[in-house]
């Protein structure tokens, strides 16, 4: 049975933790209202859920998403190496959907000597997934420029490099903006390299490692839903395994589906580029 979600009242301005000056706008008539499905861990391995997820948001009315594509996802091969594959993601982007990097590996080995804080970020939060969280200027711009070599070489062109768990060291940032990438994006915001301004919108995600991680899941993102009703841009980052999980998808339908009612699905490419021409005087238009 379909979860029921009831229709969200709007929350007082003064209750959000960001406000439109943060977006640099004068007039919200201007803003479009806009979600952002992004599809994560997207390679060879995860393909068969990735179909699954996408044939179904493009029938809830979700027909551009921005998917994260790791080179060489748990290093069980490049992804592009795979030609099935890489004519799949052609045809992603044929049909409106953005092609962004995610990472290199998805992987961080453990170190020796690591501090609490690290040890439980990238042992416990991530399960040793935070690739970039740490990784210094050298290592985090080889790692990026070749996964975009590789993609060069297969004809994409994405403009976004997001990290694997949104964490990224400040030196992988840099690296990233120096490799030419428009934007990157944390968990909470979502950060313009060309305009040099950072978008606040925490992303709703899933854990469902364990049972009690996807109750918290449910509770914590249909309260986040609530709280991001005014805001101009709604962020939902899945994940192949949520499709696995009745109870979750349930919920991502139906807070998809309460989204639609006021808001454009887009991608982040798109958004920025839409919200970047907004900014631009008619005069440089002409």
């Amino acid at each position: 049975m379909p979860l029921a979600i009831e229709p969200l009242a709007a929350e007082r301005p003064e209750a959000l933790s960001f406000g439109l000056s943060v977006f640099g706008y004068g007039d919200a008539s201007d803003v479009q209202r806009a979600l952002v499905v992004s599809i994560h861990d997207v390679a060879p391995v995860t393909r068969p859920r990735v179909e699954q997820m996408l044939a179904q948001l493009t029938r809830a009315g979700v027909r551009h998403c921005s998917v994260l594509v790791v080179p060489d996802y748990h290093r069980t091969g490049r992804s592009l190496g795979d030609p099935a594959f890489a004519g799949w993601l052609h045809d992603l982007g044929a049909r409106g959907h953005e092609i962004v990097i995610h990472g290199f590996a998805h992987q961080r080995a453990r170190r020796v000597g690591e501090s609490l804080r690290q040890k439980f970020v990238t042992h416990v939060y991530t399960a040793d997934e935070g690739e970039f969280y740490d990784l210094e200027y050298d290592e985090a711009s080889r790692l990026i420029r070749e996964a975009q070599n590789e993609f060069t070489a297969g004809d994409f062109h994405p403009t976004g490099f997001i990290a694997p768990a949104w964490l990224l060291s400040a030196e992988a940032e840099r690296a990233a903006l120096d490799a030419g990438f428009r934007y990157t994006a944390t968990l909470r915001a979502v950060r313009d390299f060309a305009s040099g301004e950072e978008f606040l919108s925490q992303s709703l995600v899933y854990s469902v490692r364990s049972a009690w991680r996807g109750t918290v899941s449910l509770f914590w993102n249909r309260m986040l839903f609530r709280r991001l009703t005014n805001n101009p841009l709604l962020r939902l980052g899945l994940h192949p395994p949520d499709i696995d999980h009745p109870a979750v998808w349930r919920q991502i339908n139906a807070l998809v589906a309460n989204a639609l009612q006021s808001r454009t699905p887009t991608t982040y490419q798109e958004w920025l580029e839409h919200n970047s021409a907004l900014r631009t005087p008619h005069s440089e238009l002409a």
